[in-house]
């Protein structure tokens, strides 16, 4: 069977968590549907990382930075290698092209290293959430944005890392929408133990390790839901499934490796891009299960303040900015042009850092011209195990 998931990894740590979703998806029979692609860096033991895909005898390929340059070579591509930042969370984008490149996948899963998942069938229950019909959760709130921690926040009084501090104290309306079969075109799992938080509500909550004091258990998650239309919400990477279709619209940014000293924006900002997107194709994005436990490793608060400082007063604006273009738009491709000429063309000096947006407008347009030039049936099948082609 060739698989048609590509599941990409982040790692420069535990990448030994790979194993624990291998056996997940083995013990409820989808390990022949995966390939793992494991994005890493030249400082990092690649050779230990495919000799455990080896191992445990799964699809899959290691890129570090030589490796992603050759990649580039190989495909014609090399031009647009800017567009994945060096060092950086962000470069999940570069599974995301290898997706791309490799026209057997229908559907991509991002998971962070730093994540296991609980003893119920990971893969099958987001496979399940972009098949999703029939009536669902549906929640809005008066400031436009939905807590994806909204379900017990009476006692653990959390939002989410990217959640506009100009939208907090929202009034949430619960209610419900029917879904039909192929709406769903991301479905969002949340995570026990340490929540995602940004720096500042880290602080607050008074842990300067960059984890939290205030935990979450399942107990903390009840009904899948969606944000209803025009309703934006902070979408994590560490447990994301999707359909191929939305990759023109899900580049997870430039960030880190830029002259403003930008971080910690990538997932948050893409998903804004993709709500936006997905709302004006009449799309979905499930949030809910299957959960995750995140075991965020003990680290500076103050050095995840420093990457996000300098975008906060951005963050508080720049959904607003696309969530006035695309209009008429019937590709993801499309949506994504219209919010990248918003970006690069606008004028955002009155904000702190605004050329950022700029800049990030324009790495957006050679995201979808890099797309193009894949687009050409250049790319080699992807059906090597562990890296033995």
């Amino acid at each position: 069977m060739q698989p048609d998931t590509c599941v990409v990894v982040p790692t420069i740590r535990e990448y030994e968590c790979v194993r624990e979703y291998v056996a997940n998806a083995r013990e409820h029979g989808h390990a022949d549907r995966l390939f793992f692609c494991l994005v890493t860096e030249d400082f990092c033991d690649t050779e230990r990382m495919r000799e455990m895909l080896a191992d445990l005898d799964v699809a899959g390929r290691v890129f570090d930075a030589s490796d992603r340059a050759d990649w580039y070579r190989e495909q014609d591509v090399d031009e647009y290698d800017h567009v994945i930042p060096a060092a950086s969370h962000a470069e999940t984008s570069f599974g995301l092209l290898y997706l791309w490149a490799n026209e057997q996948f229908d559907y991509g899963f991002f998971i962070d290293d730093d994540t296991l998942p609980h003893d119920t069938d990971f893969f099958g229950g987001h496979y399940t959430n972009l098949d999703r019909s029939g009536e669902v959760t549906a929640v809005r709130s008066d400031e436009n944005w939905v807590n994806v921690l909204f379900e017990n926040f009476e006692e653990h009084g959390l939002y989410p890392r990217g959640y506009p501090y100009a939208a907090m104290d929202e009034t949430v309306e619960i209610g419900t929408t029917t879904l039909a079969a192929g709406d769903v075109v991301a479905s969002q799992g949340l995570w026990t133990n340490v929540p995602d938080l940004d720096a500042v509500r880290i602080l607050m909550d008074g842990d300067l390790r960059g984890q939290a004091a205030t935990r979450t258990t399942r107990a903390d998650f009840d009904e899948d839901f969606v944000a209803e239309p025009g309703q934006y919400l902070t979408v994590c990477s560490m447990n994301l499934a999707f359909r191929r279709e939305v990759v023109p619209a899900f580049y997870q940014l430039p960030m880190d490796d830029n002259e403003w000293d930008v971080g910690r924006f990538d997932d948050i900002w893409s998903g804004v891009f993709l709500k936006r997107a997905a709302d004006l194709l009449g799309d979905q994005i499930l949030t809910g299960t299957p959960l995750c436990e995140h075991n965020k490793a003990p680290r500076s608060t103050f050095d995840d303040l420093n990457n996000e400082v300098p975008a906060l007063e951005l963050n508080e604006h720049v959904w607003k900015v696309v969530d006035e273009v695309g209009d008429g738009a019937d590709s993801y491709r499309e949506a994504f042009a219209a919010m990248a000429d918003a970006l690069a063309d606008g004028e955002f000096d009155e904000w702190n850092n605004g050329g950022f947006l700029n800049f990030v407008g324009e790495h957006m347009r050679d995201w979808l011209d890099c797309l193009a030039a894949l687009d050409a049936p250049r790319a080699t099948p992807a059906t090597a195990r562990a890296d033995d082609d």
